[in-house]
């Protein structure tokens, strides 16, 4: 069995679940990212997730269509898997936050989602996230991504002031305490402010996906 023999793409993936395969490029050699991306680019666009700035440069000398979002850690392949479907807010409690952020806003516009970013929003200063909840109360049905560390507490103050359902995302950012995150997934899955859906650490991909979900099946 060659290297490039272990990769079996799902190129039906979207028809049954409505989101495409993408590539996760952590722990592949160069020679299965190339197959893996070339192999599904011949059904559909493509969206690699945690590339390294060594894998982003090899797909660019193989690829030339191809947006690399270096913050985000992400590459789109060959333009959009959709268009129009909406629009999503992107906050974050912190600026070192933004790297998942950004891996959430390429992913929303890789499914034709239009990613509203509001960036360094936190706890720590109230008075930030005024104007997010004040475009959100304006409109209703733009859907929320919410991004923290730390104590993770941003979704709740969000939540507890609009309508939408809120996605939130733990980040790895904080002291020790904070366990790589650990404390932040703990304190939004313990929110008490109902309607709070919470993705694993980091997981900036898996949020856009659930709202890219969530707009396709209910509008």
């Amino acid at each position: 069995m060659t290297e490039n023999d272990s990769v079996h793409e799902d190129p039906q993936r979207g028809d049954r679940t409505l989101l495409p395969e993408a590539v996760l490029a952590v722990g592949k050699s160069d020679a299965n990212l190339k197959s893996a991306v070339s192999r599904l680019l011949a059904h559909h666009p493509v969206i690699i997730t945690k590339l390294t700035d060594a894998h982003a440069e090899f797909l660019k000398a193989h690829f030339m269509k191809m947006v690399h979002n270096p913050q985000g850690r992400t590459a789109i392949v060959g333009g959009q898997w959709d268009k129009g479907v909406g629009k999503c807010a992107v906050v974050t409690a912190g600026t070192s936050d933004v790297p998942t952020a950004e891996e959430a806003s390429s992913t929303l516009e890789y499914l034709g989602i239009e990613p509203i970013k509001f960036y360094d929003r936190g706890v720590a200063g109230m008075h930030r996230s005024k104007a997010v909840v004040e475009t959100l109360n304006k409109e209703p049905g733009m859907a929320v991504i919410v991004i923290a560390g730390m104590e993770g507490a941003l979704p709740s103050v969000i939540a507890s002031q609009v309508s939408q359902p809120v996605i939130a995302v733990p980040t790895s950012v904080g002291y020790g305490s904070n366990y790589e995150g650990l404390a932040a997934l703990l304190g939004m899955l313990n929110s008490c402010v109902p309607g709070i859906s919470v993705v694993n650490i980091d997981n900036g991909f898996g949020a856009a996906c659930a709202v890219y979900r969530a707009m396709k099946t209910y509008r």
